[in-house]
């Protein structure tokens, strides 16, 4: 099932050196944060939604220009009833990962969580009518394990984003980011407000690089994020060795 549908990548913990410098205000809360995130070295990223069915990775929909409406019909029959928390999280702990970060949320917009503030979800969209991070969120803190939820910052679908409108002062012609920035914060507090063991969310997309925060080394263990049927492209036990060591000694504090 793990194979099936969703794609394993290492997450390394570095400090980027050639990031873009910005002012940033931090305090003694925040700074305790990033030396807890700089100590966990080592976790693991679960890239998991509806993309998976079409074996083909997360950009199945943009790469293949689907009809957004076409699209949202895989939601229709997405039913993964192999999903077992227990393992994945046992699979983790054992490798000596200290956090899991999983999907919340990719661009194709579709929720891999209960929200109340769109029906195109996980729990309300499929026939599995369950909320697999909650689930994920129980054992994690359990089994002491930190999680973080990854959070796309475009949507490809919601007519508010209007994905690929003409941008004037710094706002799409066609769509409106007032209300999309809204729905946005609305989810992300639902995110860490509703979930334990929730300690960080991972934005993608359009973001600022502060120089004064921590990053990390985000790798794949073959060439997709997503599932992909036709990707054998896997890295060597040694390759990512190396990650895990070129991550630790290239950090600074």
């Amino acid at each position: 099932m793990i194979k099936k549908l969703i794609l394993v990548a290492l997450l390394l913990y570095c400090f980027s050196t050639n990031a873009q410098t910005v002012k940033y205000a931090t305090n003694a809360d925040n700074l305790a944060a990033r030396g807890n995130f700089q100590d966990m070295k080592f976790g693991l990223f679960i890239h998991w939604g509806i993309y998976s069915e079409l074996g083909e990775s997360e950009w199945v929909m943009h790469n293949k220009k689907i009809p957004y409406n076409n699209y949202k019909r895989l939601a229709d029959f997405f039913n993964p009833q192999g999903f077992n928390t227990k393992e994945w999280v046992a699979f983790a702990k054992h490798a000596g990962m200290k956090y899991i970060t999983i999907t919340a949320c990719h661009h194709d917009g579709f929720s891999m969580f209960a929200t109340k503030f769109f029906p195109y979800n996980i729990v309300d969209a499929t026939p599995y009518h369950k909320d697999p991070l909650m689930e994920l969120a129980q054992e994690c803190q359990k089994e002491e394990i930190e999680l973080h939820l990854y959070y796309s910052l475009l949507d490809w679908g919601r007519p508010d984003y209007n994905f690929g409108s003409p941008i004037v002062n710094e706002s799409p012609v066609k769509g409106d980011w007032d209300s999309y920035i809204k729905f946005m914060k609305d989810q992300l507090t639902e995110l860490i407000t509703k979930y334990p063991a929730v300690k960080g969310i991972r934005f993608d997309r359009e973001w600022e690089r502060l120089g004064v925060l921590p990053l990390e080394t985000c790798e794949t263990v073959n060439d997709s994020w997503g599932f992909n049927v036709n990707d054998r492209n896997y890295k060597s036990v040694k390759q990512i060795i190396h990650y895990l060591v070129n991550a630790e000694g290239r950090q600074t504090v």
